[in-house]
Parts: C-alpha cells; structure tokens; sequence
C-alpha cells in the first residue's frame, strides 16, 4: 500500500534508502532491555470527560479504546519478531474497526438522549473524544509503519514499495500481470445522469476518480473498487534473469493492488483525462434493529438482519490525505455522513491487507511454532477419554496444551463410541470447517440422540452458524436457537453414556465438558482458555438441566453447583462478595486469622452493580486483584474509594480469553478457597442478557493449577500493565534481579509455554 508522499509523477530509488531510524534489531544493535519498555504507550492521553476527581467508573468506550493502544504498543516493541509486530498492526485495524461498527453508530444515536444514571456523561463530548482518540491512535499507527515496521522489512529484503519505486522493468511485468488478471475483473462505475452512485460496501477498498473529456470539461466523479479476491500486496513477478537466481537471493518486492490499479487507469477510461485519484474505504454500523426479537421463526429473522446489515448506515469514511472537494462531496452527500466522521490518512487505509505479509515464509522473522503439549492424563491413546474422567475430574489449558488432544477428542469419542446414547453441545462460535459440527453429523445419522444449541446472533458469525443449523438439521440432529430474548453465550458439552457399574448392573452416566472459550480448532490455538471434564452428578445434573433450560422450556431458578446467568450467577457472585466483606471485617477486629480476598480474570468488566459491591468490598479492606485483558470501567487506586483493588492487563502472543474467579473463603492457602472458571465476564449484558454458565473447580490439583496461573501473571513484568486511577495504564519495573526465564523478564506466556513443556518432560 502507498506510503506517506506518495507520487504517481516522481520516480523514486527502486530500493528505499536505509533509514537511521529504523528498528534496533534492523539495524543490528541489541534489543533494548525490558525496562525500557513504554510506560504509557504511543501519544499522550486525550482528556478525558469521564475522568473528574469524583469520577467513580470509566467509560467503556473510552476504555476499549485504551486497549486497543496496548495493543498497538505491541506492534512498536522492537523486542518481538518482526512479522509478529506486523500481525499486531493488523489486529489493532481489526480491533478498530469493530469498534468503529459497534459503537460509534450507537453513540451517534444516544447524542439525542440526556444523561442517565448509567451513562453519566453527556454524549457530544464524548463522541468528540473517541474520534479524537481513534484519530489519534491512527496516526501513531501510521507512524510505526512508515518510521519503524517498512524500513525494518526492507533490511530483511522484504520491500513494501509503491508503484513509482518499481524499475522499468518491474513495471513492465507488474502491468502485464494487471492486464491479464486484474483487469477483466474490474468495474468503473461512473456517476452522472444515468448512471446512480454505486453502493460502497462495508471495509471495502476503493479508489475515487474524477475523469474529463477534455481539458475545459467538467470532471466527472467514478468509482473503482479494488477487487478482494486477490492478495493486496502483490509480489512482483520475477524477471528472466532472477529466476535463475540461487534459492533465496532474490529479495521480496512488492507493490500493493489499490497503487496497481491507480497507475493503470487509462486502461479503464481510455481517452479520458485523470484529473484527480483518492484512495477510500468506509465502514458501517453493526448494529441492525430486529423488527421483531421474538418472531416465531429466529432463523428467517437473522438472515433478515443479515440482508440488511449489508446496506447499514456508514459511520466512518477513511480516506487518503487532502482529497479535493469535488473528490469529496459527493461522498459525504451519498454516505450521508459529515466531516467529523472522515479521516484523513498518509499511510495504508486497511492494515489488514499486511496478513499478506505476516504470513510470509519467514520462520526466522516470527515466533517459534508453538505445538501444544497434550495433557499427562489424556496422553495414553489406548485408554478411553471416559475412563479418564471417571478417575476425577481433569483441567486443561489451553493452547498450551491440546485443544484437538482434549475438547475435540471428547464430541469426536462420543460420536463413535456405540455405548454413547446422546451428546448436546452449545455453539457460539465455530471454524468454518468445524470438527465439532462434522461429529455431531456423525453421531445424528448413527442414531444417537444429538442436540445442538447454535446462536444464531453471534455478532459476525451469524451466516456461518445459520449454514450450521441447516446442516444438524438435515442430518437429524435436533437443533434449538436458544431463550427468546437471551443470547447463548455459555460453552458446554454433554455426552449421555450407557455403561456397568460395580455391581454388574447397566446404568446411564453423564459427561461434561464446561469450558471458557468456544469450540472452535482454530482461535483454541490462539486464545487462552480453561476446559474442565467432569463426570462428577453433582455438576453433570445440573448440565443436563442446563440443556433442557435451552432447549425446552424451564422456570428452575436453582442449580447444585452451577452459577447459571442470567439466574444465578450475578446474585451469587454478590453473595460471595458479601462473604468475603464480613470476613474482612472479622479479621479487623481480630476474629479472622486472614483478610478478604477476591482474583478473578476477564476479558472486561463493566457491571455496575458488580462494581459498587466490589467497591464496598475495598472500604472494608478486602484485597481485590482483578486481571482485565480489555475494557475496564472499574477504577481502581482512589483513596477511600478503591485503594485496595488493581486492576491487570496482560497482552501478548495469546488472546488472554479465560475467565477464573476465586473468593479466599477464610482460607490462608489460596488451593482451599472456592474457584469458578466461567464464560461470563463481569459485565451487564453477560449477568443479564446471556445465558452463561460459571463451573466450580473441586479438584486440589486443578486448583493449583489456577492459583499458578495467577501467580505467573502477579509477577509478570514483560507483557503485564497495571491500571492507573487517570484511566492510562503504566508497565511495572522488572526486578533486577529476576532469574533469565521467570515470568519478570518473559512474561506470562512464554512462562506458561515453558512449564507446560516441563509437565509432559520436554
């Protein structure tokens, strides 16, 4: 994609000149130490209307897009392999951009609402702000690929160039690879009496073009779309005589496809004059009104949505620097936004085109493959994965160890196995190929009982889950779409089995799998996640009634040891932290040996009503850690308000996705406090709109295994950042004299990684 300056009339260098700017380890220098990591990352804070002196939470919009800067931060540490850095580019654009579809229409409409009680801030200024901030943080983007990432590449022979720094010779094959695979594909569409401005399509590429007959003509307005069916960096093809070059001599060169086609667009208007050429992409809102949430048939009502979330409202037009007027009106008036929903950028519009060279094969420029290990427990093939569970319930973590070894093996197991009389399973979210899917099929067409809870509205997985329900369905499985007005949100699978007990006699034995994250193969192997087998009735009954809530109808509103939302789980979960207050308080007066204590791990926190117990929890002197890997709205640190409460987040290689919570429960050891692994994070529509599911943890062994996890994450000094009262957040110092593989200097996964490899003996 075109750099800053880019020109369609100036020749540059075939090669771009080394830059003294570029990367410590491009240029061969030592990486910098681990302290001299930035303490706040990219540019300075905008202010901020939600944080006052008597501000009491975050806003959550404000907060998302804090992360969002952590996790750009990652793409301009020079201490991770070079295309790693890259990939983060691209996830902070994926991140972006679902937040720009997600909230930024929502905010536009809530503008014409006063404050509430929930949202205490007036919305103009807010909405002001996050553009600010999201304009903001695209810049500190474009920088680190224009000042940092492109010369790094270039040292390492892979050149991200535009279409003037090609050679002559370069050009020439380039635009005959153009004329013979691009171009029948294209469509201008001119705009004029009779032609109507064409739909632009969400996240698409495209290219602006004003044409004139003639020198004294009026410009006429065209639009191209840059096809995405091709990869968008193109590697120019190789000449005669570098085919013949020794295997890897030759240096990768590539040009992108929106620059290719600008360069040849006579070819699509001949003889007409190019006045002016601008680069656009435009997002759209996400959120779709249901006409009816509680129509009788939900399948016909999402792909409904579907339709029409195509053609939603745009909420943002991105757009190279300095379009002319007559470039950009007419795509103001026809998108019908206004100016302070458009940004102009001098680097790449869509960084999500750079997984094109992520995925370049360059092992030495990325991390080492990561292959998980699989469990000590799971790992003698000869034995069934029931008799396994039968022997006490078994923990995994995942992607350190096996996803396919452990979650996959027991649906695929229960598919074949002919004692198995019936499987349920929950999908949220799957891959598009799934294992899951296929064995459910399997077990359906041989007779089993199979039923399978899709949710259908899974934000952007929808289509993929409606192709889903219409496979179960053909293959006989039963299949439900959930609670009217609940989205299903909780990860479970249960596997009826007929086996013999003790005594000889036949009995029906159930098995479940409650886990964090989704079955889906492919994020298992990038998302960190906790599965727990059991086949333990006191949780496996309840599992079973948790079926028959989503699939049937059920008023129970009281499980044995599962914490079911929207039910149970958040009046439980105050409950617990009520407990932990009285125990507080006990031990200030010295009828406790120990204090309050709470940990609990998630992916945001947003609760209200969570929050204010948590911050009762605080005043009565309860020590609260919480680990928040995204948005957090708690604000932790203000004296009499929250001065015993941090908040953590920790990102890195892996999606922290688990959720843990733990309550001290009285106990000095941690390993006897109460431990759930959960679905849910603490926020409002997970406690309230969702059907989740919280799973005990009872093992002392699995529970170890959780208060590891939490300590390596306690002592992480690498991929860990600590919340601050303002709403920033700030890298903690390492010790200087941590040891050379603790969790200070290497953080949390590579930590994690290690030691799973020294729990198999590798």
């Amino acid at each position: 994609m075109s750099s800053p300056g880019e020109s369609t009339t100036t020749a540059a260098p075939a090669t771009p000149p080394a830059d003294p700017g570029r990367s410590a380890a491009a240029n061969g220098r030592p990486s910098p130490p681990p302290d001299a990591a930035p303490q706040q990352p990219g540019p300075a804070a905008v202010a901020r209307p939600d944080v006052t002196p008597d501000s009491r939470v975050f806003n959550r919009d404000l907060a998302w897009l804090e992360f969002n800067r952590r996790v750009l931060s990652l793409a301009e540490d020079e201490r991770r392999p070079l295309l790693e850095r890259v990939k983060f580019l691209s996830i902070f654009s994926n991140n972006l951009d679902e937040f720009v579809m997600k909230r930024i229409g929502w905010l536009r409409a809530r503008t014409e609402f006063p404050p509430s009680d929930y949202e205490p801030w007036p919305t103009a200024p807010l909405l002001e702000c996050v553009r600010r901030l999201t304009s903001e943080l695209q810049q500190w983007q474009s920088r680190i690929y224009r000042d940092s990432i492109r010369p790094a590449l270039a040292h390492e022979g892979i050149h991200l160039l535009e279409y003037s720094q090609l050679t002559p010779d370069e050009r020439r094959r380039i635009d005959a690879w153009f004329a013979r695979e691009v171009f029948p594909v294209l469509t201008p569409l001119a705009v004029d009496p009779g032609h109507r401005f064409p739909f632009i399509s969400n996240q698409s590429e495209n290219l602006a073009v004003l044409v004139t007959e003639s020198e004294h003509a009026e410009p006429l307005f065209a639009r191209v779309k840059v096809p995405g069916m091709f990869s968008q960096w193109v590697r120019v093809p190789e000449g005669e005589a570098e085919a013949g070059a020794a295997p890897g001599a030759a240096s990768w060169r590539f040009v992108h496809l929106h620059d290719i086609i600008r360069n040849n667009l006579d070819d699509l208007f001949p003889g007409m004059k190019i006045v002016e050429v601008a680069h656009f992409r435009v997002v759209r809102n996400a959120e779709v009104e249901a006409e009816d949430d509680d129509s009788d048939n939900l399948l016909e009502l999402v792909e409904a949505q579907l339709r029409q979330r195509r053609f939603a409202r745009a909420v943002r037009l991105e757009i190279s620097s300095s379009p002319s007027r007559r470039i950009l009106t007419p795509l103001l008036e026809e998108l019908k936004i206004g100016p302070e929903d458009v940004e102009e950028r001098t680097g790449p519009l869509d960084y999500h085109d750079l997984n094109d060279i992520s995925d370049l094969d360059r092992p030495d420029l990325k991390n080492k493959p990561w292959r998980p290990v699989v469990p000590v427990r799971l790992a003698d093939k000869d034995r069934d994965i029931f008799s396994v569970i039968r022997d006490g319930d078994v923990l995994v973590h995942h992607p350190y160890e096996s996803f396919e070894a452990s979650a996959q093996r027991f649906v695929t197991e229960a598919a074949r196995d002919p004692n198995v009389l019936a499987i349920k399973q929950t999908i949220y979210r799957t891959s598009r190929d799934s294992p899951f899917v296929q064995s459910l099929i399997r077990a359906a067409e041989a007779g089993k009982q199979v039923a399978c809870l899709v949710e259908l509205r899974a934000r952007f997985d929808e289509q993929s889950n409606v192709r889903f329900a219409r496979m179960l369905e053909k293959a006989g499985a039963h299949v439900a779409y959930g609670v009217v007005g609940l989205k299903t949100h909780c990860k479970a699978s249960l596997v009826i089995r007929r086996e013999t007990d003790e005594a000889g006699a036949n009995v029906l034995r159930a098995y479940a799998h409650l886990g964090t994250g989704n079955y889906h193969p492919k994020t298992a192997q990038l998302y960190t996640d906790l599965s727990v087998f059991t086949a333990n009735p006191a949780i496996t009954e309840d599992v079973v009634d948790l079926f028959n809530f989503l699939t049937g109808r059920s008023l129970k509103s009281r499980y044995r040891s599962l914490l079911v939302a929207p039910v149970t789980m958040k009046s439980t979960f105050l409950e617990l932290i009520d407990r932990e207050i009285a125990i507080a308080r006990d031990h200030a007066r010295g009828a406790s040996p120990v204090g309050g204590r709470i940990i609990a791990k998630m992916n945001a926190m947003e609760d209200r009503t969570v929050m204010a117990k948590l911050y009762e929890a605080s005043k009565a002197g309860v020590e609260i850690t919480l680990y928040v890997r995204g948005f957090c709205c708690l604000r932790p640190g203000v004296p009499g308000l929250s001065e015993t409460i941090k908040v953590v987040s920790v990102v890195g290689r892996f999606l922290e996705h688990s959720r843990i919570f733990h309550f001290g429960a009285g106990k000095t050891d941690p390993v006897d406090g109460e431990w759930f692994i959960s679905s849910a994070d603490w926020m409002y529509r997970n406690l309230n709109n969702r059907v989740e599911s919280a799973c005990p943890v009872l093992g002392r062994e699995p529970r170890a295994r959780l208060v590891e996890i939490f300590d390596v994450m306690a002592h992480d000094r690498r991929t860990a950042w600590e919340l601050r009262p303002d709403g920033s957040y700030a890298k903690r110092p390492p010790d200087p004299d941590a040891a050379p593989d603790s969790p200070e200097l290497i953080g949390t996964f590579e930590t994690l990684m290690l030691r799973a490899r020294q729990s198999v003996g590798v």
